[in-house]
């Protein structure tokens, strides 16, 4: 991808709903991917809002990544992917907590002292 063929924003692009920090801070994007979406982000929002018309081969190729992501090939294409799944989609996270509920049940604990013990 040159920096001829996709064009950059008309501002830098923000996302302080889900990125408060930026997106170099929040760890989930690389330098670079963070760069790519500061630059490109607006434009690439402006395509999948339709406010924005593709004119190069690879601004097409981004409108037809939109409907299908598994044909991305390009890191901007990626980024964007990624952008959307984490910004789009419920987060997934794991527990150590049980399933069952057991806080019903009471427990009767009984101290035991040697001394107790019948020889």
């Amino acid at each position: 991808m040159s920096e001829e063929s996709f064009r950059f924003g008309q501002k830098r692009f923000f996302d302080d709903k889900n990125f408060p920090r930026g997106f170099s801070k929040s760890g989930e994007f690389t330098l670079s991917e963070a760069e790519l979406l500061s630059l490109y982000g607006d434009t690439m929002l402006a395509f999948e809002a339709g406010i924005l018309d593709p004119e190069t081969a690879e601004e097409k190729h981004f409108i037809k990544v939109l409907k299908h992501p598994n044909k991305a090939n390009t890191k901007l294409e990626h980024v964007w992917i990624k952008y959307t799944k984490l910004t789009r989609e419920p987060k997934k996270f794991h527990t150590l907590n049980s399933t069952s509920n057991k806080r019903g049940e009471q427990f009767d604990f009984v101290e035991h002292h040697p001394e107790d013990e019948v020889a």
